[in-house]
């Protein structure tokens, strides 16, 4: 039962800035400011996405004694939360913050950050968080399974004509995150997070930020003065390093954007690929994802990250006829968390999304985890505030923990074994390619994905996967000894299947 669920599996008006909220502390240099971003700043699919000016709070605020206010107490204006970080973690951090009329401000640096990920989004998102159609570039229906000896096994044969994997460029979803914050009455701050202190007792965070004005390359140092801290910082996070959050695994992943001929990107117009092996990674897969224009060619790794050139040269041999011709148009780098933090939440500071550490083994994802527990964490503070109106403390921000574990902690458990099975040896990949030949499998595993549940299987189903699991492994040991174990760099073996396509 366990494998077969992990298989399931697998697959609102801005408000001027007041003095701090907490310990007794005299300030009169606390700027805050939210420069302009040029016009064009990023795209929607393919067309310019509009470029928004930043609302800019109050530039200064005079100096002002306050006192320390304790977890519940009701306040005489609304709550102060920093979300730093700007991607989707922090954008549904922040958006759903300012609905619930909390006085939000979004901390980023990098506001047409491309990162390096595939991109791939559940359908099931697209709902829950009101997703625009433009800003998903593909509908896959189909993705190929590809072995270390480039067995191909086609899945999505159980997906209907309503469903689908959405295909996202970062850049675009996470500029129309921000946007949407901002809209509702998030102040979204061009900076760089560099540390905070806290006041003694139940006193405020004094953020240091260097501020951007959209212009020069250096930043002004700026400080802010906030009721909580929200850490939406990504895998290197500054915040989780603040709270003592504890180190964690973490993978490199590497990408190429490449915009191949019009007739190649029509055979990736709705598919996705996937290869396993250890040419392209000793402990995750290769990847070709069909973007608006192009394809993301990638891969990953954490037991050999110095290797991981080597690996991404390997993921491109073997989708080279499919690939050939291209034009590399970007190059990207970025950590990948393993596991979630030890530590996620610490007095009035909490962590989300990549930075708490939620990316799943096995299949990578982390956008839809990432947006889901900055909503959750947001929902916690705006429910325990009364909407703004009174102090949140440790206890508030553990519901949302709570509430995480409870529903995902076996998921990140289960795709851990998976992942610990199936890819720590060719043989054992082989085995997990054949198993996706399964219909069985297929629909269990693209349920639970597209719709975030895991899907109860029948019994008699359950022993046939079993035994189906136990043979495969079997046999992929049996090739230990055989020929086809290993795949050299360049092996066209499948690649040569789509040159008549």
């Amino acid at each position: 039962m366990a494998a077969l669920q992990g298989l399931s599996v697998a697959a609102a008006a801005t408000h001027a800035p007041r003095s701090a909220f907490g310990a007794v502390v005299t300030s009169s240099h606390c700027t805050v400011g939210a420069p302009a971003l040029s016009a064009s700043h990023s795209m929607r699919a393919g067309a310019g996405l509009r470029g928004r000016p930043m609302r800019s709070p109050v530039a200064g605020r005079r100096a002002m004694q306050v006192m320390a206010v304790r977890d519940g107490a009701k306040l005489d204006r609304p709550l102060r939360v920093a979300v730093i970080g700007g991607g989707p973690a922090g954008a549904c951090t922040a958006e759903t913050l300012a609905k619930g009329g909390v006085e939000t401000y979004l901390i980023e640096r990098k506001m047409d950050n491309c990162k390096p990920c595939g991109g791939a989004i559940p359908i099931c998102m697209v709902d829950e968080f009101s997703l625009p159609p433009e800003i998903i570039d593909r509908r896959v229906t189909k993705m190929k399974m590809i072995s270390p000896s480039n067995r191909e096994v086609d899945v999505g044969k159980t997906l209907n004509d309503k469903e689908w994997i959405g295909m996202c460029r970062r850049e675009v979803l996470d500029d129309y995150l921000r946007n949407r914050a901002q809209d509702l009455g998030a102040n979204v701050i061009n900076g760089l997070f560099m540390r905070m202190d806290q006041a003694p007792g139940d006193g405020p965070f004094t953020l240091h930020y260097n501020k951007y004005d959209g212009v020069s390359k250096v930043g002004k140092p700026s400080t802010l003065e906030v009721d909580a801290v929200i850490g939406a910082d990504g895998a290197n996070s500054r915040v989780a390093k603040e709270i003592g959050a504890g180190d964690y695994d973490f993978a490199i992943a590497f990408q190429e954007r490449i915009r191949i001929p019009e007739d190649k990107m029509e055979y990736y117009k709705d598919l996705a690929e996937m290869y396993v092996g250890d040419d392209v990674s000793p402990d995750f897969y290769g990847w070709v994802f069909p973007k608006y224009d192009h394809v993301a060619v990638g891969t990953g790794t954490v037991v050999n990250k110095t290797a991981i050139k080597q690996y991404q040269q390997a993921t491109r041999d073997r989708s080279r006829v499919k690939t050939e011709g291209g034009t590399i148009i970007r190059v990207e780098a970025h950590p990948i968390p393993e596991h979630p933090r030890p530590r996620r939440v610490k007095g009035r500071v909490a962590l989300v999304g990549d930075a708490a550490g939620y990316v799943t083994k096995c299949s990578g994802e982390g956008i839809y985890f990432a947006a889901k527990s900055g909503r959750m964490a947001a929902e916690a503070i705006v429910q325990a505030s009364a909407r703004g109106q009174r102090m949140v403390g440790e206890a508030d921000l553990r519901v949302y923990l709570d509430k995480w574990d409870k529903q995902y902690w076996a998921t990140y458990k289960v795709l851990d074994i998976l992942q610990k099975v199936f890819y720590r040896s060719n043989p054992a990949r082989e085995a997990f390619v054949e198993m996706c030949e399964s219909d069985y499998v297929q629909k269990m595993t693209f349920d639970s994905y597209l719709y975030k549940t895991v899907v109860p299987g029948t019994p008699l189903n359950d022993v046939k996967l079993l035994v189906q699991t136990v043979g495969s492994l079997l046999r992929g040991n049996a090739l230990r000894s055989g020929e086809g174990t290993s795949v050299s760099f360049g092996n066209r073996t499948a690649s040569e299947n789509a040159a008549a396509v």
